[in-house]
């Protein structure tokens, strides 16, 4: 169980009791050119996986899967936009009314002269609504100025790691030697899970012990939407641009090389991966590079209402990479109706 931190969660209702209940569109964050060797296509989606569209796609255009490629996965249980890029260079168009089917339908689709590469996103736009809701609605609004204000903890959710933790027992599998996986794409899946476990402990003990979203010594700072991260001294300006939410304190993506934290921040750093060092050696083994990931972000553009009695409907948006059920887990205490 990871710690909340506002208080926790001020009521219990359900989500995705139908796919509008959970609506996600891409934000690209780019104009495609309109000219070139790759086809950017902007699919709606309702009930199917990314890699069951990018498959899909490759099947109907007659490609091999390596020419699609998208930036990001959504989850299959809901209503989603995304974009894919297929490798189509000097072919005739498609004709994407083909392609569209009761759960897939083709929005767009432009010509660009590079791939869509995974991470180029600028972030996602989302529409969650809860339904049968129990609790005061005073404290639902409480709970969501608060988010407005102070930001969330940037946990992984719980689809990165499998259905009841799988991803985590299969990568140790694999790191000790039990398993051994050919299929690029899962062994990808396994590795992602290891290191987003890695982090959401550090996480953890950062929101427990009230310092996720200030700095301790030796922090490492981010933005929002970018990889790349900065030390500081603590002075009065770097404390004022995290109060401001304009940079965010840090925590690892565990892999080879040395953490870029120091001081206090490192020995929490440290001390997480001696609780799993299977996980960290074998991540370090595998070749990943270690890197950043911002320990909270702001919720961008929150909004809200009650449509019916006993509903919330949340809007919002957040960076590439963050969960919208790390919002929601602070607010509400959810089950997935679908799953």
């Amino acid at each position: 169980m990871l710690p909340y931190a506002h208080g926790g969660p001020a009521v219990r209702g359900r989500i995705k009791t139908e796919p509008d209940d959970f609506v996600v569109e891409e934000i690209l964050g780019f104009q495609p050119c309109g000219e070139g060797e790759h086809v950017f296509v902007l699919i709606e989606k309702c009930g199917e996986n990314t890699d069951f569209v990018a498959r899909q796609l490759a099947r109907f255009a007659q490609l091999p899967t390596h020419a699609v490629s998208y930036a990001g996965m959504k989850d299959r249980h809901g209503r989603t936009t995304q974009w894919f890029s297929l490798h189509l260079p000097g072919k005739h168009e498609l004709d994407w009314h083909a392609f569209t089917s009761s759960s897939i339908a083709v929005r767009q689709s432009i010509r660009h002269n590079r791939k869509l590469k995974k991470g180029v996103l600028a972030g996602n736009r989302f529409e969650i609504t809860v339904h049968y809701l129990e609790g005061d609605r005073n404290e639902i609004e409480g709970k969501l100025h608060r988010l407005a204000e102070e930001g969330f903890p940037n946990f992984f959710g719980k689809q990165r790691f499998g259905h009841n933790g799988q991803n985590i027992a299969q990568a140790q599998a694999l790191f000790t030697g039990q398993l051994k996986i050919r299929d690029r794409h899962v062994k990808g899946l396994y590795l992602s899970a290891a290191r987003a476990l890695i982090f959401n402990q550090v996480l953890a003990k950062r929101v427990a012990e009230g310092n996720w979203n200030r700095a301790v010594t030796g922090d490492v700072f981010m933005f929002s939407d970018s990889h790349s991260f900065f030390k500081d001294a603590l002075t009065p300006d770097i404390e004022r641009r995290i109060h401001a939410q304009e940079i965010h304190p840090s925590g690892p993506l565990w892999g080879k090389g040395e953490s870029a934290a120091s001081d206090q921040a490192l020995a929490i750093e440290i001390t997480t991966a001696a609780a799993h060092s299977v996980l960290c050696e074998g991540l370090a083994r595998a070749g990943m590079d270690m890197a950043r990931r911002p320990l909270r972000l702001s919720v961008r553009d929150l909004q809200w209402d009650f449509p019916i009695t006993g509903s919330l409907r949340l809007r919002f948006s957040l960076p590439a990479g963050a969960y919208a059920t790390a919002v929601l887990r602070e607010v509400v205490q959810f089950d997935d109706a679908i799953e």
